[in-house]
């Protein structure tokens, strides 16, 4: 087993590596670019919406209460009805980027955490650079791809 201590800087290294591709990648290839699409009369919408003076939060609608209500009729009509909804909403004004980068980059120190930790337990340092990379490179796709696959 190696030490996690003797792990800080690839662990540094790699976070910001993958910090500074993805944002590349984002930026050049434009592929998240088509993820959201307008809604049909958007501004009638946000006035609509407006009005409740909703607080920044995730929401869905219908929303019900547990399980038992969500077998309610009332609650099967309202989602036969529609529409059905799931919302975020944000604060007002322009978006900060600052802090959800802060925050992706969090994510990915704590991605090549828990890769290089897994290495660190389960490879020897004798290890060959292929197989920690096969190891540590699947860790890592796990961590990063399969966060919101559900």
């Amino acid at each position: 087993m190696v030490s996690l201590a003797s792990l800080w800087l690839p662990i540094l290294f790699s976070a910001a590596l993958v910090f500074i591709v993805s944002s590349l990648l984002h930026m050049v290839l434009r592929y998240h670019h088509n993820d959201f699409v307008k809604v049909p009369s958007e501004d009638d919408v946000q006035d609509a919406l407006r009005k409740f003076n909703i607080p920044p939060g995730d929401y869905m609608l219908p929303c019900g209460e547990g399980m038992e209500s969500m077998k309610d009729e009332k609650f099967l009509e309202k989602m036969n009805k529609g529409p059905v909804v799931l919302m975020t909403v944000m604060p007002n004004g322009q978006m900060k980027m600052g802090s959800s980068l802060a925050l992706w980059f969090v994510y990915s120190l704590v991605v090549s955490f828990f890769a290089v930790y897994l290495a660190g337990v389960v490879l020897t340092p004798e290890t060959h650079c292929l197989m920690v990379f096969c190891v540590v490179g699947t860790a890592a796709f796990a961590g990063y791809s399969l966060a919101l696959l559900q």
